[in-house]
Parts: structure tokens; sequence; C-alpha cells
């Protein structure tokens, strides 16, 4: 258990960029205003927008995570979500960039595909 007790606080690649460049963004920005620098305002203002699709590229990369709480073992922030590309229900994201699909009030949640590849061990070996 860690200090946010047990809970999927979201950590993933995609959160970690975006937020980077989301400070990264205004902190120039807030500089350019303090400096009276329209370059290095306009910079910053250019940052904010990049940051965001910066966010949801990672996402729909696989470096994000679905709504929702996730199982114990895929909490770590650099687990790849292998469910992305087929978009996850109910995300806005996912459904801007033409995967997946809205689930209706009446619809059971689908099943995603494993995000975790089995073991060695498991897995079918070539002939």
């Amino acid at each position: 258990m860690n200090a946010h007790g047990d809970h999927d606080m979201g950590h993933t690649v995609a959160g970690w960029t975006g937020s980077a460049l989301g400070i990264l963004a205004f902190t120039t920005a807030g500089a350019g205003l303090v400096l009276a620098s329209p370059a290095v305002l306009w910079t910053g203002a250019a940052l904010a927008p990049a940051a965001a699709l910066a966010t949801w590229a990672l996402h729909l990369a696989g470096w994000g995570k679905p709504g929702g709480p996730r199982p114990p073992h895929l909490r770590h922030w650099r687990t790849r979500d292998r469910a992305a590309r087929h978009g996850h229900p109910d995300c806005t994201g996912c459904r801007l960039a033409g995967r997946g699909r809205r689930r209706t009030a009446t619809e059971p949640p689908a099943a995603e595909p494993s995000a975790v590849e089995p073991p060695a061990a498991v897995r079918p070996r070539c002939a």
C-alpha cells in the first residue's frame, strides 16, 4: 500500500508527459507576460494545445489508461494498455479518433481484451 491507499491514481506515461508539457506551457506563457515579450507569450500559448495533443496521441498509442480503476498488477505507470488500439468504451478521446463506440444504457459492459500478455510458458510456440 502506498500513501494514496489502494487507489488507481492514473499515473501513466501519457499523463506525466501531458502534465509536464502543460506546466512548461503555462510557465513559458507566464514568463512572457512578466517579461512583456509577445514572442515568449505566444510560444507558451502554442505549447498548451501541443500538450493536449501529445497526451491524446500517447493515450491512443497505449500509454494512457481506460476510465475506472485498473487491477493492482497493472497500476505501474509504465504499463502499456494493449486494449487502446480497439478503443475504450465511453472514451471521448477514442471516439474522436474513430475507435470504440459509446455504450448504451441497456447494454452491459463488453469484456476488454487482456491488457497483459500471458507468460512465455503459456504462449503457443510456432513450429
